[in-house]
């Protein structure tokens, strides 16, 4: 049969001599692709639904959301980077957005909300710029410019909190303001508190340097979560092996072994035959032979407390016990590197290595139990090397304790951030009005077409105390232009949203700041994104062939 062909606008199909059908595709067939404006629209669609979302989280009245995976986890928080990071993003552009929230999480640890609310209202102003002919480039400029004016009028409004360690409520401040917007604000002084005073315990105030690697965070379903508290130590969920050891060890010299507690076993395959009771003996007498030999090394290293990454059966247990060695097996990786860094233990790979230098010390390590079930944990207090704090969080259920570990983790990020950097502004969006107000002003001193691209910019700076008016149940637009009016009139940048019914638009008499470097960082960030997002007119993806 010669090579009759079948027409259709998507495929060619040809057949060969014996009547087999091939389909040909054309050159970059299976690929869609989408260019200039109709780009730019799609993008920027993309991007505002996913900060639409977003919205209504926003500010101390702001609501939770419930977010479930594909395996049935449930997820219950109002914090911006953890709703991005959990839910399902498949367009391209929209994943720009996560990554955004997760910029502003890993380096300052607060306001991932308002930074994608922001991108997303720059967007949108943006879109409409494109819609009156104006270039993409010359709009990012535009909005290039704007953010170095709010950069420069965000260090003219800033204060400076002095604060030292007689003086700490300029930072009990930051930490309650952080944490008005989560589920802990029914506990607001005490969280705050717990917050600082983990921060504090680590901190080398000096060099204003603050470790967080020696902050653990540990949860208990259980009780209520005004039941958290602060442990001036680490918490290890574990108890002692043996339920007749002391329960509580002074002065303990600590041994941290990651070896198994049981005699070697060849790493081929092996056979044993035994076949007369002399022969079952002398195996037995051997075993219990080797395990004297690692309870003596253990006991001539003068170590008091045994911490084992492995597990170690009854016979190796009941040698301890009879040593009078209080022992815990099957601790995590993890907290063995934090207790090792506090007590200055150094890590045993191999029993022949113990020797006393390798020994960590702590003033004491006792074992405590709560709740009707009796659960048990170990706490290590004192630690010689480094002041290690655990913060350990109760709750109803598990999604509780997780939503109030992110609560006080960015409240603990804000106390460090207030630590290296003592400027702050004042929060309920009064510094994106002054922003606004400032960029405005600037505008008017631009003869280019940039002009326009910055007053967009003023007026998306608006969306955070709009949306903050907005969650608090108050007529935004009205309550935004009262506020904008009065710090025009009154020069004060200090005036923003009442959003708790205080009485007060006064951030200040309020006691309502956060760190500059975050707010700076926020507009830094939402501007750099939404410029990457404007410069792509061409968008070239593959296409499902059906």
């Amino acid at each position: 049969m010669g090579g009759s062909f079948w027409n259709r606008s998507e495929m060619s199909v040809v057949f060969d001599e014996y009547g087999r059908p091939f389909v040909i595709l054309r050159e970059q067939q299976a690929k869609s692709r989408v260019k200039g404006l109709e780009a730019h629209k799609q993008n920027i669609l993309a991007a505002r639904s996913v900060a639409a979302v977003l919205k209504s989280s926003l500010g101390p009245k702001g609501m939770d959301k419930i977010i479930v995976s594909s395996d049935g986890d449930i997820t219950v928080t109002n914090d911006g980077a953890t709703i991005m990071k959990e839910m399902e993003v498949h367009h391209q552009i929209a994943k720009l957005m996560v990554e955004l929230s997760k910029s502003q999480d890993d380096e300052i640890g607060d306001g991932t909300t308002g930074v994608v609310i922001l991108a997303g209202a720059l967007l949108e102003h943006a879109e409409a710029l494109l819609d009156r002919g104006i270039h993409p480039t010359k709009i990012a400029d535009g909005f290039d410019r704007a953010c170095s004016v709010c950069l420069s009028t965000l260090e003219k409004i800033s204060d400076r909190v002095n604060f030292d360690k007689d003086n700490l409520e300029p930072l009990y401040q930051t930490a309650a303001t952080t944490l008005n917007s989560k589920i802990v604000n029914k506990h607001l002084q005490k969280m705050a508190h717990i917050a600082v005073d983990a921060v504090l315990a680590v901190a080398d105030l000096d060099r204003k340097d603050v470790n967080f690697d020696l902050i653990k965070m540990e949860g208990k379903v259980g009780g209520s979560i005004e039941d958290t508290t602060l442990i001036a130590g680490i918490l290890v969920d574990k108890d002692f092996s043996h339920p007749q050891m002391p329960k509580e060890v002074h002065d303990a010299k600590i041994a941290i072994l990651t070896c198994p507690f049981e005699p070697p076993k060849p790493k081929t395959k092996h056979k044993l035959d035994i076949n007369s009771v002399e022969a079952f003996e002398t195996l037995v007498q051997n075993e219990q032979e080797y395990f004297r030999d690692m309870v003596k090394r253990i006991k001539d290293s003068g170590a008091t407390v045994v911490l084992c990454q492995w597990g170690f059966d009854d016979e190796a247990n009941h040698l301890l016990y009879q040593n009078g060695l209080p022992a815990v097996r099957w601790v995590g990786g993890v907290e063995i590197e934090l207790i090792a860094l506090a007590t200055g233990a150094r890590i045993v790979p191999r029993f022949s290595e113990l020797t006393a230098e390798k020994l960590g010390i702590a003033g004491s390590v006792r074992e405590i139990s709560f709740g009707t079930t009796r659960d048990r944990m170990l706490v290590i207090e004192d630690c010689k090397h480094a002041k290690a704090v655990t913060v350990f969080v109760r709750g109803g259920n598990t999604m509780i304790i997780e939503e109030v570990k992110r609560s006080i983790h960015d409240a603990m990020c804000q106390t460090r951030n207030l630590i290296r950097d003592n400027r702050i502004v004042y929060g309920g969006g009064s510094a994106e009005i002054a922003c606004g107000l400032a960029v405005n002003e600037a505008a008017n001193h631009v003869a280019s077409l940039e002009q326009y691209a910055m007053r967009a910019f003023s007026d998306a700076l608006e969306s955070i105390p709009v949306n903050l008016a907005h969650n608090s149940g108050v007529s935004a637009i009205e309550t935004v232009a009262r506020v904008k009016a009065q710090q025009v009139k009154e020069g004060k940048p200090y005036l923003g949203i009442d959003c708790v019914s205080a009485g007060t638009d006064d951030m200040k008499a309020q006691g309502v700041f956060e760190t500059l470097s975050s707010k700076q960082q926020q507009i830094q960030l939402a501007t750099q994104v939404v410029r990457m997002i404007l410069k792509i007119d061409d968008v070239i993806s593959p296409d499902n062939y059906a």
